[in-house]
Formats: C-alpha cells, structure tokens, sequence
C-alpha cells in the first residue's frame, strides 16, 4: 500500500479529490485517527474533520491519482 498526507481546505478540493479516486480500478482509502472511509464517498469524505491532515492509502503507483494527491500533499 502506497500512502500520502493530504489536507483537503474547501468543498472544491473534496469534489476533486473524490473525483480522482472514483477514476481508480482499486481502493482508495482515507484515514483520520481510527475513522477508515472509502475515497470514492463524498459524503465520507465530507464527514470528516477537514481541518486535520488526512491520510489517503492505495493500492498501486498511479500518475492520476498521485497528481491530485501531490497538489493536496502536506509536508
């Protein structure tokens, strides 16, 4: 599993991130302390404390994916 720290500010970066994963042919996942939610949900993604640094898991190495997730990336 591939793993990133993403921190998601407005409803716009959501509906694109979101969008990103439904892309993906595998699971995307975000965690936050032990809160699991699929990636593909917007209304999981929307329930979360978006305030905080997420932490997105995937299955493989994947350029469309990671690109959304590089501009969401936390150092």
């Amino acid at each position: 599993m591939l793993e990133k720290k993403i921190r998601l500010n407005a409803v716009k970066d959501v509906t694109e991130f979101v969008k990103a994963a439904e892309k993906c042919q595998y699971d995307v996942d975000v965690f936050y302390n032990r809160v699991i939610i699929d990636a593909k949900s917007i209304l999981g993604v929307m329930s979360l404390d978006l305030t905080k640094t997420l932490t997105v898991k995937y299955a493989r190495e994947d350029r469309a994916i990671e690109n959304v997730l590089n501009k969401f990336a936390v150092a």
